[in-house]
């Protein structure tokens, strides 16, 4: 089994912005996957199979400072040990569309996964960073709750697929081999 968390902020206000695009991945792999995401209170989730796997797609709704409250209780809930955990986050400290993954580590200053590493109790899990760059002057909690530029909207969409594969290359072939292929 597989969680596979997509972090971000509920409702239409933040919808399209910088930090969501964590949801925007878990909603293009349930697309692509053709898993039913449905909302359970603190979190959506949706559960299938990917080839024998099981996964458990996450979308948290206890905003992205707090993320680890709903992630933790899915983990807990499924039994489902933190080195299965892929969480999908925004990083300011790559160029806009640029994916990465890291297999363990710290918060990178990332609150939603630095709520995450608290909730469970490690920080032994994989992340699919997606880049969306800084903007000089802007402090980094209003810019990351902006929505990206007509010019970099395709370049998103393409990180969005990029890193749907990226997630589905970790469950099928290993994390060592998704960062062969997709840290270049």
């Amino acid at each position: 089994m597989w969680v596979i968390a997509g972090l971000g902020n509920p409702g239409r206000r933040y919808s399209g912005t910088r930090h969501n695009i964590g949801f925007d991945v878990i909603d293009a792999i349930s697309e692509r996957l053709s898993l039913v995401l449905s909302d359970k209170g603190r979190y959506i989730m949706g559960e299938g199979l990917y080839g024998d796997e099981e996964l458990i797609l996450v979308k948290p709704l206890t905003y992205m400072n707090l993320s680890g409250a709903a992630v933790g209780e899915v983990l807990r809930m499924r039994n489902a040990p933190p080195e299965r955990l892929i969480v999908v986050h925004d990083d300011l400290d790559l160029p806009v569309g640029r994916v990465k993954i890291k297999e363990r580590g710290s918060s990178g200053g990332h609150r939603g996964v630095q709520s995450i590493i608290e909730s469970i109790g490690t920080n032994e899990f994989i992340r699919v960073r997606i880049g969306i760059g800084r903007e000089p002057g802007v402090p980094s909690e209003v810019y990351v709750l902006k929505k990206f530029r007509p010019g970099e909207r395709a370049a998103m969409d393409e990180a969005v697929e990029v890193a749907s594969d990226a997630v589905l290359c970790i469950i099928e072939n290993g994390v060592n081999r998704a960062m062969t292929e997709y840290n270049r």
